[in-house]
């Protein structure tokens, strides 16, 4: 097993066909963690289907999370009650007799069990799926861990399917394959155990009358994920997904706040920490009885909606208000001020927070601590612009101030460096954002100036995802941003394409026509960029020549076209993608203002 598999994307192909079943000796341990709740009935087939796996008894271990408020396991079943965390003592074989209520064991004969069953509980207080996987999660001591619900009767080889990825890399989740049959209410329990043990699972039911799960659709639409992009993290279930331990403490481990929708929120976290998601068909298995979400779908969206919003920020269309912000940004504007003065930072960081990209964070970096009390003249302060940045956006929920910044924003899916001086337009960011997901890329580097001695002034968007994978991968002397161009792409642009100018240019522009609009000119001639807070509506795209007075104009003898930068005059990026926008909305807005008006006149419907 290696991190250092390269893997572009979501596209796993690059592993090769994982050893098929039998034909391989494993390594690596697993714990089975199965959460339970009223479970009696359902949990004896599980853990008998668990007992008859391929994989190597010595290897396995399984982690039952009693999560309910019923009596306390078996007697044979030893478990210590817990104060600070879960319990982990080793349990015994259970025997059918010794389960708390007499209908737990459906049939009266022996039931097999694994060899290595431990029974847990949660914290005290704490209950819920996510609570039991963690406790679970907590106690387990495999490589792996492999979260089951405790309604599912495996086939022979799932564990194996799943664990032989795990093998070629140490990144991937794993997820099973399971159908949806009826529940022990139409088939009888017996039955059930007299398949697991003569192996015979697969021939309990007919495919053509079972329900696949709603994930099946999308592994046919993207090649078993391979082709699922950015997006493959959003059909993660915890029915049946395995995962290395390290991976699942590196992305936070399950967020216990949540009852309902805690595999999503995972899978998103995992996303960023680097993961790749491999559904295995092979890893197959049943599912006695219809899902919650099967049963009471909208009910189960209204109830998850609102704490993914707050929690996945790539889910746009769950964040439609056009001024809020949550609890996870969408994205985190880097700004250093240590070389800076008061005036450069507040004007890039008042165009971020005027941007029409409302759930963002803006991070300024300084020597904050050299600033200390107690009486300094207050005009003769040689630290006197760190302290107007902190006065100036005391306030300000969305503006944060630190020594120095982390090596990714985890679990923020985008961070974007903006040098300070140079101030985005209100669509700049949503824009370069929109960019790189559309050409699924890790970086977005925007030139914006060369400075005498040769350097390139410039931003830079990071894609979280990108760089915590690369880092993961990354063997001695591997450079980052090469890894990052491998595995997703990189590109660079000129920022004045984007609406990203010099401050000096914004604030000519405004004192131009007064209140900073378009038709106003900025010192190379042309249309001026608006001043923050004001919409991009520059019909060529030119800007001021930035700090140096060699603007990005993009001729061949330029630094920008040095770099292989497209003209900032481009259809792509110019008139047409901003001047046109807000006709647009005029015309849509009048549109549907006329379907109201005609609305009001056709009589209602009795129901939708």
């Amino acid at each position: 097993m290696t991190g250092g598999v390269r893997i572009p994307l979501n596209d796993y192909g690059v592993l090769g066909q994982p050893p098929a079943p039998g034909e391989w000796t494993p390594t690596l341990t697993v714990s089975v963690v199965i959460p339970a709740h009223h479970a009696e009935h359902t949990l004896p087939l599980t853990l008998a289907s668990l007992a008859r796996q391929t994989y190597p008894a010595h290897l396995t271990e399984v982690v039952v999370v009693d999560d309910g408020e019923r009596p306390a396991p078996p007697p044979s079943v030893p478990s210590a009650e817990p104060s600070t965390g879960p319990s982990t003592a080793p349990c015994a074989v259970p025997s059918p007799d010794a389960w708390p209520s007499p209908d737990a064991w459906p049939v009266s004969s022996a039931w097999p069990v694994p060899e290595r069953l431990r029974v847990v509980r949660p914290r005290d207080g704490a209950w819920g799926r996510a609570s039991a996987c963690a406790a679970g999660a907590e106690a387990a001591e495999g490589q792996v861990i492999l979260y089951l619900d405790a309604d599912l009767v495996l086939f022979p080889e799932h564990v194996e399917a799943q664990m032989r990825w795990h093998h070629l890399a140490d990144h991937l989740v794993v997820l099973g394959h399971l159908r949806f049959v009826p529940g022990l209410d139409e088939i009888p329990a017996s039955e059930v155990l007299a398949a697991v043990e003569a192996g015979t699972v697969d021939k309990l039911f007919a495919e053509e009358d079972t329900t696949p799960q709603w994930t099946e659709g999308r592994w046919d639409q993207t090649d078993d994920l391979r082709a699922a992009g950015f997006t493959a993290f959003s059909v993660m279930v915890g029915a049946t997904a395995s995962l290395p331990a390290a991976l699942l403490r590196a992305a936070g481990g399950l967020d216990a706040s949540l009852v309902l929708g805690e595999d999503t929120e995972l899978g998103y976290r995992l996303a960023q920490a680097g993961a790749v998601f491999v559904p295995d068909r092979r890893a197959r298995c049943w599912h006695l009885g219809r899902s919650t979400v099967m049963r009471r779908e909208p009910e189960v969206k209204r109830h998850n909606w609102p704490y993914l919003a707050e929690r996945v920020p790539v889910f746009r269309w769950l964040r439609r208000h056009p001024h809020r912000t949550y609890l996870v940004p969408y994205v985190e504007v880097v700004v250093d001020a240590e070389d800076a003065s008061f005036e450069e930072v507040r004007a890039t960081v008042d165009g971020v927070l005027a941007g029409r990209l409302p759930d963002v964070r803006v991070t300024v970096t300084g020597p904050w601590g050299r600033l200390r009390g107690g009486r300094r003249d207050p005009l003769g302060d040689p630290s006197l612009d760190l302290r107007l940045m902190l006065a100036c956006y005391e306030g300000e929920p969305r503006v944060r101030f630190r020594e120095t910044v982390p090596d990714d924003c985890f679990p923020v899916p985008f961070r974007f460096h903006c040098p300070p001086g140079w101030v985005p337009s209100r669509g700049t960011i949503g824009a370069v954002v929109k960019h790189a997901d559309r050409q699924r890329l890790g970086i977005v580097s925007l030139a914006l100036d060369e400075r005498e001695d040769g350097e390139v002034v410039h931003a830079r968007l990071e894609r979280t995802a990108a760089v915590t994978r690369a880092r993961r991968c990354a063997r001695p002397g591997d450079d980052l941003d090469d890894l990052i161009h491998e595995m997703f792409g990189t590109v660079w642009d000129a920022g004045d394409k984007w609406g990203l100018l010099p401050a000096e240019s914004v604030a000519s522009a405004g004192s131009a026509d007064g209140v900073g609009g378009a038709g106003s000119t900025g010192k190379a001639g042309g249309a001026a960029p608006p001043g923050p807070g004001r919409a991009w509506t520059g019909g060529s795209g030119r800007s001021g020549s930035g700090r140096s007075g060699s603007g990005p104009s993009g001729s061949e003898g330029s630094w920008a076209g040095r770099l292989g930068l497209r003209r900032s005059g481009s259809r792509r990026f110019g008139a047409r993608r901003f001047g046109a926008r807000p006709l647009r909305r005029t015309a849509r807005l009048l549109r549907r203002r006329l379907r109201a008006l005609v609305r009001k006149d056709r009589p209602c419907p009795a129901s939708v």
